[in-house]
């Protein structure tokens, strides 16, 4: 994993973002800085120095305050910007003009634009609209929506007085999104009347009114046309989003000057083990990380298209249109990433020039099996970086981008998660891209790696740990008012120092790599192993499509076994079966190699497209699985049910 598979040309350094940054500070008698583990270590050191330089640089809209960092003893309590008063809304319409801020693609080949002047003109009607619903500060407003303009346009509103948004993505069942919706109490609840998938249409209305039904708080569901799903009459309760907005005509936004802290989202976690815990992140926080993020790690500039392949029930979506804020325009897809083909994102980046993509993993891993040369399908020439997240790319993943996509880009495998609705590790358009390693730990982000017996280590698989406060940790769980829940979540394991569950290495390179959730490690004879480093050989072979590895209590130790869905016509016979062993052995250790390999027809997944180990795990070991309702396709659970070969 030292293997530099890009370095960045002089020319590229001096004209990133983040060497303007770096300049800056230096200007402003900060220090100079050689390399960006020299800049990282200022900015873990000098918080209030470095989150007030942000501040600055990134050009906030709102009225700082004195501190940028106020201390506590209590990680959880520390307070940045304490005095200052913002809206994040305001920061993300700052840009105007006929220029494209979203681009829209559907499944079926339909692109719509709206340029800034558009997206700011529905953002005023829509705030009209809702504050004459009654809607304020603090109330919950929420949405069941594809990845569509109005999604963005309706957060915006919401954001701009002070309310607190909430999505969940249109393929959540009812109860599904009842299970999060009806936690936080909503008022109204914006829904796409269906969506496309593979070619299909399907209606989310009927969803829409059982949830106006089973939620109390609902006063009214506002409904936009997408898909051919229409009603002569739409159910009692719910409005057109024509007449919703019929009665006012666009104007001046009055912003709501809110406290860094006020609630802007609440995210809402996988809920596979429990009802799903509703994290509550705020305006200041969100604004400061996600500019932080984009602009120095990202190197969004103004007069980009940023183009992240999301729902809206995952984060990206949350951070990738955050890319608004630094003069980006937003290329949007709702459906599926292969139909009509699977050169279809490759040939959208070409259609708008696309700058920046994201995608997970899986989606990487799955243009490979295909057999994708998009650089054969499409002109690429404008796409500067591509993120990867949602679980760890292999280094089968990065040599696929760079031989398969363009050899000239940053590749940025960027992981954080939900709870902190950002990332500990991510690009840097300055320093090299080294096969198999998340880049840098993030700027302000003190990311260490604990042992067994909490110390730090390096070249180690350990525990990922934050040690100081930073900006997007989450204001609260809501409904949890004494925060024993929160505590729970990220301090019980370490006082006073972040525990993010996920098992990694920090290099000697300075980046990260990623095994898998600490809760799913795989412990047979008292080895740990990271699932990641069984899958990262698995998927390799051409004839594996995805696996799912487990550990099996058995005869007072655990043993490994690994579940795989194969590709169409291909056997789980014993060639196959000591190929896998053998690619395992060879690449990894006799220890990683699984006891059992069973075929499977699919594998669960969340929502958001992570495999779900620990379902799988309760399943074999006979356990009820707590809210089937959170997976994406909860009949796959089906085939690891009682499987004779692991009695």
């Amino acid at each position: 994993m030292t293997d530099i598979l890009w370095q960045p040309s002089t020319a590229q350094k001096e004209g990133s973002c983040l060497s303007d940054y770096m300049n800056y500070i230096a200007e402003e008698g900060y220090g100079r800085f050689a390399d960006y583990d020299d800049l990282w270590r200022w900015s873990v050191t000098e918080l209030d120095a470095f989150w007030g330089s942000v501040w600055a640089f990134t050009d906030i809209i709102g009225e700082r305050g004195q501190a940028a960092y106020q201390h506590d003893d209590d990680m959880k309590k520390v307070q940045f910007f304490p005095d200052a008063r913002l809206n994040y809304a305001e920061n993300m319409l700052r840009y105007q003009g006929s220029e494209d801020a979203i681009i829209f693609w559907r499944e079926d080949g339909a692109r719509e634009a709206w340029s800034h002047d558009n997206l700011h003109d529905e953002v005023s009607r829509l705030q009209q609209a809702l504050r004459a619903a009654g809607i304020g500060k603090g109330d919950r407003v929420a949405g069941l929506v594809p990845n569509t303009p109005q999604a963005v346009a309706f957060m915006l509103a919401t954001a701009s007085l002070g309310a607190i948004w909430a999505s969940c993505s249109p393929d959540f069942g009812f109860s599904a999104a009842m299970d999060r919706l009806a936690q936080i109490e909503p008022k109204i609840l914006v829904c796409a009347n269906g969506y496309l998938y593979n070619g299909k249409s399907f209606s989310c209305l009927e969803v829409a009114e059982k949830l106006y039904q089973a939620i109390e708080s609902l006063d009214k569901i506002v409904i936009f046309d997408l898909s051919a799903h229409k009603q002569d009459a739409l159910f009692d309760g719910a409005v057109s989003w024509q007449d919703f907005l019929s009665s006012f005509a666009a104007d001046d936004i009055v912003f709501e000057a809110v406290e860094t802290a006020h609630p802007l989202y609440i995210m809402f976690s996988s809920g596979t083990t429990g009802l799903p815990k509703c994290i509550v992140h705020s305006h200041g926080g969100t604004l400061l990380k996600h500019k932080q993020e984009l602009l120095l790690h990202g190197d969004v500039r103004e007069g980009d298209r940023l183009f992240y392949f999301t729902t809206c029930g995952w984060m990206m979506w949350n951070w990738s249109v955050s890319a608004l804020m630094c003069g980006a325009s937003l290329v949007l897809y709702d459906g599926s990433p292969f139909y009509p083909e699977a050169a279809r994102f490759a040939k959208i980046i070409a259609t708008d020039e696309v700058t920046h993509f994201g995608t997970s993993a899986k989606y990487i891993d799955a243009c490979a099996k295909a057999g994708l040369v998009a650089k054969d399908e499409a002109n690429l020439d404008s796409l500067r970086m591509i993120f990867s997240t949602g679980s760890p790319l292999s280094e089968a993943g990065f040599d696929y981008i760079y031989t398969q996509w363009k050899s000239d880009l940053c590749l940025a495998s960027i992981a954080g998660g939900t709870d902190i609705l950002g990332c500990f590790v991510g690009g840097s358009p300055i320093s090299p891209v080294y096969r198999g390693q998340c880049q840098k730990r993030l700027l302000g982000m003190n990311v260490a790696v604990f042992d067994s017996d909490g110390r730090p280590v390096i070249d180690e698989k350990g525990e990922l740990v934050c040690l100081s406060a930073h900006p997007s940790m989450p204001v609260s769980f809501w409904g949890d008012e004494d925060g024993t829940r929160y505590h729970k979540a990220y301090f019980a394991k370490y006082d006073n120092i972040w525990h993010h569950g996920d098992c990694v290495a920090l290099t000697q390179q300075g980046g990260m790599v990623f095994y898998g959730r600490s809760d799913a490690t795989l412990n047979p004879g008292g080895v740990r192993i990271g699932t990641a480093e069984i899958y990262r050989q698995v998927e390799a072979l051409d004839d594996v499509l995805e696996a799912v590895v487990i550990g099996q209590e058995w005869d007072n130790d655990q043993r490994v076994v690994l579940f795989v869905k194969l590709r169409d016509g291909v056997r789980l016979d014993e060639a196959l079966i000591k190929a896998i062993k053998s690619q395992i052995r060879r690449n990894a250790t006799p220890r990683h190699v699984p006891a059992i390999i069973l075929a499977v027809d699919d594998i669960p997944r969340t929502k958001s497209g992570k495999i779900t180990e620990l379902a799988v795990r309760d399943i074999v070991h006979g356990k009820a699985i707590d809210n089937v309702g959170a997976l994406a396709n909860p009949e796959a659970l089906a085939h690891f049910k009682d499987r004779p070969e692991l009695a």
